[in-house]
């Protein structure tokens, strides 16, 4: 009994953790990834670093993407585009039903 009750506040703690830190950051993870998946052609969009433009191209083998911006064509690497923004510009299926 003694030797419980001095583990359970390291095991309280590591639940908390968890719960408020490492499965929300995980959750974050696949919805980027599964974003990512998804981008097709003509989809507008925004980078981490606040550029805007459209895509134009998607190459899965180095996991990039061709941007068309008002200054011109871009490549970005997919993991480069910001989820939440992009997110506001093309509103989802749903959100229009």
């Amino acid at each position: 009994m003694g030797d419980i009750s001095t583990f359970l506040p390291f095991i309280l703690m590591f639940v908390v953790v968890y719960f408020f830190m490492i499965a929300p950051q995980m959750k974050r993870q696949k919805q980027e990834k599964k974003f990512a998946a998804e981008l097709k052609r003509g989809d507008r969009v925004i980078t981490k670093s606040g550029m805007h433009g459209k895509v134009l191209e998607l190459n899965d083998s180095d996991a990039s993407c061709v941007i068309e911006t008002l200054a011109g064509k871009i490549k970005f690497d997919k993991s480069a585009i910001s989820m939440e923004m992009s997110k506001k510009l093309n509103p989802s299926a749903d959100s229009k039903k």
